[in-house]
């Protein structure tokens, strides 16, 4: 059989129509009814092609062409290439293929020639260890017979591209057991609408989750090339399941170019055109349409039960989605997810520039800059290549170079994908790497700091550790993680932990909101015309400011809730002193000036007096999102610095008039015991909180009287003072007593052994730790909760 149409191709056709072309036909036959958009079409199949071969009598001239390929330095790979692509492009097809190819072209088009993407699919093409990303040929807005017939010629040529022909060497496959099938397809007009690539899980990761979709205005080229920077989705799995909104994060990429389709007087058949500014500051996709594609790629992981990665596309002329790919995602679901590989640099640096980062390694090497694959010299694994952007024609050479820097480029982009299962690290979409860096310096490329990677100057040192989690214990006490940055916490959610014990707002507010929430409630009060000016360019995509607030801290937030979910993330709500408020966007017009911040008004003082209230109402809005229109329940609440029992109450109230009420949808509210009132006050405190946490900081420093702060005072500095630790065991066992859950947020607990033993004799039911001693905790409480034990079995026998 030559030609085989979708409707009769299923993911078992992958010998006779590769795994590009099964996939589409499977997906066509078994998903459409359940809403799935998958465009019609045909396929030419493995027969078709070996037909092709012999009617021509080039196979064994193929063979001997590839037969002279240099297999050690690959020196002439282009030569060969272009020899065996002069060959089938000079070979013609036999009247009986071009009739059957015609004759499929007219029962889909009907009496109208329409225009078609005419897509190369290997036979061996989108296996689980193998994805052929960008190896072979596809050929966009084919119309009429002729065109059609040309570029299925050119398809079968594009087996033997050079990046084609080399990665066949790298997997083991024999050239000659490769055939080419040819899938023609109704063609969506993404030109003239969006188009875009997706993950079922996180792809740097591997976070089962999170279906990660990215988009451009036009052709998807610019994507898969790397060109621009895309938008990008985050969209949590449960939370689609359960009919909530499942958009936990939205990124604006710039979007600079948008790729049409070039008019027939043009040479080129598609054209890069600058995108209008409105168009670049626009989201390709509204909320709806993410979810429907989100909802579209778990049902298309469900059917195959793993993990994909698919192409869609938005068609402009009739506004409708379309799904024009999906293969399996070949990094993730071959690796153990039990080892971990843990990088950390050791001293700082100067930053040349930052972008997306790809993988989790550090690297240190020089850097050569390369304006194209052609130029580059001899290249090692410490080498580390710096160019505008990577197309697959680079592709044999990243297999030689220790990493990958791009100026474009986003996560789903032809480098980042080739990188990830090459194993290099890379950043992508630095924008002024080659600007930046200079030729033959020695740079340290560092994806080890969450999705942000870094380039510094020069070689820092850094280590490497393997960790073997499924050796790890979990102890009877909950080991948890106090987390501020969301780029982190997909990575660190794989390690053994009980959920979060303490998410820090205020990272959030810094790093994404960047303005005081005052400033956003009436901006009208702001006196600088540049603060103002400045704000006006944050906010600019919302229809009033104080929404600003309550997207960015509520993507943040949720992040991190979803990273963890269903384990317990307790966020504390914001706990900036007013010098650190100040120092916000258009917060020093709305902060008083402090002698002393340290204890002045901070934590919940703040949160019902007039100078703050509608600060907090938008704080709470973005809890409340989360949790009620996201549906992450896990989400807890934590009240920092509370002075007095009335306190407690005024704020707890103020949180329910703004809904967050206590005990609604299993909302528990918890406080910080961090001042010795708490702690004399605790069992009152229990009848209206759910929970304690103890700051062991603030409670070391008013318990001693010294200012953590002070580098004069810092050596009597001690959480292990009797003092203190007496003001702990009193939290505690009057926590016990009125049966409230009780933990502890601190650095003592894995700096100490000795500390975590005392809190564990004492009953503590949790300690949380920062991420880089969660694993060195976990062992002390381990070693803590055997000596308690045999303890207790020592004092009973006696």
């Amino acid at each position: 059989m030559l030609i085989k149409k979708f409707s009769h191709i299923g993911i078992t056709d992958i010998s006779s129509v590769g795994g590009k072309n099964a996939s589409l036909g499977e997906m066509y036959n078994q998903l459409t009814s359940k809403g799935v958009g998958i465009p019609n079409g045909f396929a030419t199949t493995s027969s078709a092609y070996w037909k092709f071969l012999n009617e021509n009598n080039i196979q064994e001239a193929l063979e001997n062409i590839i037969s002279g390929l240099d297999r050690i330095e690959y020196s002439n790979l282009a030569l060969i290439g272009d020899r065996a692509r002069n060959l089938i492009l000079k070979s013609e097809l036999s009247k009986v293929l071009t009739e059957s190819i015609i004759k499929a072209y007219n029962d889909l088009c009907g009496d109208t020639d329409m225009a078609v993407a005419v897509r190369s699919s290997a036979t061996a093409e989108d296996l689980p260890d193998a994805s052929f990303a960008g190896q072979h040929d596809t050929f966009l807005n084919i119309k009429g017979k002729d065109p059609l017939l040309e570029a299925v010629k050119k398809c079968f040529a594009s087996l033997y591209t050079d990046r084609a022909i080399k990665y066949r060497e790298d997997k083991g496959f024999l050239h000659k057991d490769i055939a080419l099938s040819v899938g023609v397809q109704l063609m969506v007009r993404s030109d003239k609408g969006c188009s875009g690539v997706g993950f079922t899980i996180e792809p740097e990761s591997g976070f089962e989750n999170i279906i990660l979709l990215s988009g451009v205005w036009g052709l998807g080229e610019n994507i898969v090339q790397g060109t621009i920077n895309p938008d990008e989705f985050y969209v949590f799995k449960p939370s689609l399941s359960k009919k909530k909104n499942p958009i936990v994060q939205k990124k604006l990429g710039d979007k600079k170019l948008t790729m049409v389709y070039a008019d027939e007087a043009d040479k080129a058949t598609t054209l890069n055109v600058p995108t209008k500014k409105e168009k670049q500051e626009t989201y390709v996709l509204s909320d709806d349409e993410i979810i429907t594609l989100g909802n579209w790629a778990l049902l298309i992981e469900q059917h195959y039960k793993k993990p994909m990665d698919i192409e869609w596309a938005k068609d402009g002329i009739s506004n409708k989605l379309f799904i024009t790919q999906a293969r399996p995602e070949t990094v993730h679901q071959n690796k153990d997810k039990q080892i971990h590989i843990e990088y950390k640099l050791l001293e700082k640096g100067k930053i040349y520039t930052e972008g997306n980062a790809i993988g989790s390694k550090i690297k240190v090497g020089k850097a050569i800059i390369l304006n194209s694959p052609n130029e580059a010299p001899s290249l090692t694994k410490d080498t580390i290549i710096i160019t505008d952007t990577i197309t697959p024609d680079w592709d044999p050479l990243l297999k030689k170079v220790g990493g990958i820097i791009t100026n474009k480029g986003g996560r789903t982009s032809h480098a980042a994908i080739v990188a990830r299962e090459l194993g290099v690290p890379a950043i992508v979409g630095c924008g002024n790497a080659t600007e930046r860096i200079l030729n033959n310096e020695t740079i340290t490329l560092s994806c080890a700091q969450g999705r942000t990677g870094y380039v510094y100057k020069g070689n820092l040192s850094f280590k490497e550790r393997e960790i073997d989690f499924s050796g790890i214990q979990m102890p009877l006490t909950e080991a948890k993680l106090i987390l501020a940055d969301p780029e982190n916490a997909f990575n660190l959610s794989r390690y053994p932990n009980d959920g979060v014990g303490l998410l820090r707002m205020e990272f959030i507010i810094t790093h994404k909101v960047k303005v005081h929430p005052m400033a956003l409630v009436k901006f009208n009060q702001i006196k600088n015309a540049d603060t103002r000016k400045e704000i006006e360019k944050l906010t600019k995509k919302y229809a009033d400011k104080p929404a600003y607030f309550i997207d960015q801290l509520s993507q943040g937030i949720a992040t991190i809730a979803a990273a963890f979910y269903p384990k317990e993330v307790i966020v504390r709500l914001s706990d900036f002193k007013t010098n650190e408020y100040a120092n916000l966007i258009g917060g020093a017009d709305f902060e008083p000036h402090e002698e002393n911040p340290m204890l002045g008004f901070r934590g919940a003082a703040r949160y019902y007096n007039e100078l703050y209230k509608e600060g907090f109402a938008l704080e709470c809005a973005a809890i409340k999102k989360v949790r009620e229109d996201m549906g992450l329940t896990n989400l807890k609440v934590m009240i920092p610095f509370c002075r007095t029992i009335e306190e407690g109450k005024k704020v707890v109230t103020v949180m329910a008039e703004n809904g967050l009420k206590r005990k609604d949808n299993n909302l528990k509210i918890y406080t910080m015991i961090e001042i010795p009132s708490n702690v004399i006050l605790a069992k009152e405190s229990a009848e209206i909180f759910d929970g304690f946490s103890i700051g062991s900081n603030d409670l070391t420093q008013l318990t001693l009287g010294i200012d953590r702060d002070s580098e004069i005072m810092g050596k009597l500095f001690n959480e292990n003072d009797a003092a203190t630790k007496k003001m702990i065991s009193m939290a505690i066992q009057s926590a016990k007593s009125t049966r409230t859950k009780i933990g502890l947020c601190g650095q003592a607990p894995s700096d100490f052994p000795e500390f975590a033993q005392f809190l564990v004799d004492e009953g503590i039911d949790s300690i949380s730790f920062n991420p880089d001693a969660l694993l060195q905790g976990i062992e002390n409480i381990n070693k803590a909760e055997q000596k308690h034990t045999t303890k207790k079995v020592t004092e009973i026998s006696d």
